[in-house]
Parts: structure tokens; sequence; C-alpha cells
């Protein structure tokens, strides 16, 4: 019975979010409750409740003080030759920015972050998908897909929870995987071009034209101070990703301020302190690898320090913090919404009888392929759980069964992480309500542009672990 009910209630979230008919705060707060009541453990809610927000409260605090660190950051002009980078690169065609947004997510992938990378990614490429009406749901699919072929890095996190689980060495499970997640990289740079050529088909070609002079409210941070962004003529074709309206921009008003955000002009710049931002971002980001601090006792002090040295006048740091105290509120409720779905889905018992359901369904005959079947069954999940409760509560359980039948425990670790292109647009990952709340789009729209083509990710690195016989 809780089987059933706990793929009830995942359904009914996800079915309602994608309808739009709740918003996502309401959904995982008041899906998980009317479940709690109905399996017949309405009185111990509270508890349920409470252990999840405990749970996922230094999670919270993380991303509160991340926010208001790498905003700080964005303000005082240390991303901006990035984007610079990235315009060079792009030239203003669709096609090229899409395929820059999967290069740019997955090279700040390699600080093991998921908020991180969503952050910085949003904040160089956002004004740009803005200026030329591009789909914003493709930008956050693409970033949210290459940063979870990455996120398989052995301080990324579920490297480092497989070895856990199952008392192997990190370095054996990733080391041999280096060639699939290779080819589901490449797979992700692939699907951006895609993308990008339907983003051109639909918008027709664009050009970056520094001789034209155009308004002030069109200044991008382009290849050079000067730079303007300008169109050459569009098709007319309506067809491509996206659409015309909804989260993909195009319904906003050219002249929106917030195009501004990358101003070359902006008051907030401070190149005179760019090496030491630069410096003590490399130093923020080196103590997470190493693992010197907890990540939000780390950027607690970053922000702070931050603040104080770009910023040395009060007011001017009230101001920076009023400036990112919307996306600091949507992105901490969610997390702590998400600590009610997390908390009665494991208090109730739901996520152990989901596992043990799926496991017990597995015929005997795939007994000898149990590490391909670990690597299928990563997928839905690492998507319909935490990371903590696939590899701490089911892999083990996986483990066992390949064990019977001669297979190892480095294969279905190594299996194990293939599914995190999937997980890394979970309702139940905290980092993705930091990509679709900067990106401004609805986390439903997100949800169903993405799982499809992080469903394929996935399937394209299991079949080349297969293949190169990897496990």
């Amino acid at each position: 019975m809780l089987t059933i009910l706990g793929f009830a209630m995942i359904a009914t979230f996800l079915v309602l979010i994608m309808m739009k008919k709740m918003s996502p705060i309401a959904a995982l707060v008041l899906i998980p409750a009317l479940f709690c009541v109905a399996v017949g453990q309405g009185a111990q809610l509270g508890d349920y409740v409470i252990e999840g927000v405990g749970a996922l409260a230094p999670t919270a605090a993380m991303l509160m003080f991340a926010i208001v660190y790498f905003g700080v950051m964005i303000d005082v002009g240390l991303f901006d030759p990035i984007v610079r980078g990235i315009l060079r690169f792009c030239k203003a065609d669709p096609m090229r920015i899409v395929v820059g947004t999967a290069l740019l997510a997955a090279i700040v992938s390699l600080d093991g972050d998921g908020s991180t990378t969503f952050m910085i990614t949003v904040s160089a490429m956002y004004p740009l998908y803005k200026r030329l009406k591009m789909s914003l749901v493709v930008m956050t699919g693409v970033a949210a897909t290459a940063n979870g072929v990455m996120n398989t890095l052995p301080w990324g996190g579920p490297t480092a929870r497989a070895a856990t689980a199952l008392k192997v060495d990190a370095a054996d499970i990733f080391v041999p995987m280096i060639p699939a997640l290779a080819v589901g990289l490449l797979a992700v740079i692939l699907l951006a071009w895609v993308l990008g050529r339907r983003e051109r088909k639909r918008l027709g070609m664009l050009t970056l034209d520094e001789a034209l002079v155009t308004e002030p409210e069109t200044v991008l941070v382009g290849a050079g101070g000067g730079d303007r962004l300008t169109k050459a003529p569009r098709s007319t074709g309506t067809g491509g990703t996206g659409g015309t309206g909804g989260t993909d921009g195009t319904e906003d008003d050219e002249r929106e301020p917030e195009f501004k955000g990358l101003d070359p002009d902006r008051p907030t710049l401070r190149p005179k302190l760019y090496w030491f931002n630069a410096g003590l971002t490399v130093v923020l980001l080196a103590a997470m690898i190493l693992e010197l601090m907890p990540i939000p006792v780390l950027f607690l002090l970053g922000a702070a320090l931050a603040l104080t040295v770009n910023f040395p006048r009060i007011p001017d740091q009230r101001a920076r913090i009023a400036a990112h105290a919307d996306n600091v509120l949507n992105v901490s409720g969610m997390v702590f919404a998400a600590a009610v779905f997390t908390g009665v889905l494991t208090g109730t018992g739901m996520v152990e009888h989901m596992a043990d359901w799926l496991v017990g369904a597995i015929p005997d005959a795939m007994g000898p392929h149990m590490a391909i079947v670990t690597g299928a069954l990563s997928l839905p999940l690492t998507y319909f759980m935490s990371n903590d409760g696939f590899y701490f509560g089911v892999l083990p359980v996986l483990a066992e069964a390949g064990a019977a039948h001669g297979v190892t425990p480095l294969e279905i670790a190594r299996a194990s992480i293939v599914g995190q292109p999937l997980h890394m647009s979970s309702p139940l990952v905290p980092a993705v309500y930091v990509l679709v709340g900067m990106a401004k789009v609805e986390f439903g729209d997100h949800t169903r542009f993405t799982v499809k083509w992080a469903v394929l990710t996935s399937l394209v690195v299991l079949a080349a672990s297969v293949l190169f016989g990897i496990f």
C-alpha cells in the first residue's frame, strides 16, 4: 500500500506542477501533507517535517549565502570577462549561444557544486537569451543536463556516496567511467547544437555590429566595452523549441530594465578590486573541494568578506542584500518546502517500500546483468528520491543482489552514477530551484522540456559504458 501511495504522491506532484495547477512551493507542502494523512500517519506529520527541515537546513543556509556571494561577484564585474569570451564565441548566433551554455556549465561544474554552476551560468547567459528572445527553458535544460554529467566527479557527491556505501575507492569508480562520461558530455554538446539550430531557425540569424549605435538598454557585456547587439532580418517561422511566450522570455518588452544586468557602466562595478574578488572566489572554491570547512560556513564567511571589502558603506551593503533578497527568499523557501516532501516520503516509509518493490521486481534471469539493471534503475530512483536515499538505502541491496551472480561492487557503483544527468532536474534537488529561479522559468516548464533530453543523455552514458566494457 505504501508503495502505491508513494508513487501516487510523486505522480500527483509532478502532474500538478507541470499543468501549472499549483505552485511548486504549495505542491511540495500540501501534497505530502495530504498523503501523510491518507496513510494514517497524520499525527506524525509535524515530526516528519521537522526532521526533513533539519536535514535540509544546512543546504538552505548554503544556498542563501551562496546567492548573496555570487550576486555580489556579479554586481562587481567578476564574471564580465566570461560573458565577453562567450560573446566572442557566440557572435550572437543562437546555435553558438546554446552550445556556449553547455560548455560554460560543464566548465564551471568542475567545482563540484550545482548551485554555483547554475548561478554563474545563468548570470552570464541570461541577458543574452533575453535580448535575443531565445527560449529560456533551452538554457535551463542544457545547463542542468551538462551539470548532471559533470556531477559524477569524485568531489561532486554521487561518486563519493557510492564509494562510501559500498566501501570502495572513489577513484576506482570514476576513472574507468571517464570514457563513457566523455561520450555523455559530447551528447550534451550535440543536443545543444540541435536545440541551437532550432532556435536559429525560429529566430533567424543574428549578428554583433560594433559600429551601429543603439539605445543604452540594449547594451550587453560584449567583446569590448562598447559592443552593441543588433539583429539581422528574422525568419517568419514560428516553429522550434520554446514557442513565443511563457517561460521562453519572448513576451517581455524589449525595454525591460533587467536587460541591463551586465551593463559595463553599472555603478556597482569594482574594477580595482577585480583580482581580490577573483582570488577570493578561487580560495573559496578550493576550500570547498578540499572540504576545509562545511560549505555553508564557507559561503557565510565569503559573503560577509565580499560585502565588507567591495561595499564598505553599510547602506551600500544593505542595497546589495536587498537586490538579491528575491532570489534568496524564493530558493530558500523552495528548499524548506522540499523538506516537507522528503520528510514525509522518508518518515512514512514510502521510499523504502518503493525501493524494495523495484528491487524485488527484477527477474532472477537478470542477475548476471545487475550492473546494467542498476544503471537503468538509477534513472527513476535518483529522480524520485534523494541521492542519500538511493546510495545509502537502495544501492547496497542492488550490490548484494549482484554479488550473488558474480557482479562486483565496483561495477554496481559505476553503474549507479549513470542517472545523474536526469537527477539534476529532480524536484528533490535544491540546486535546480536556483537554476529556474534565476532564469525566471516555471519549474513545470523546465521539467516538461528537460526530462526527455536528460533521460536520453543518461541512456547514452549507459550504452557507452556497456560498449566500452566498463561494467
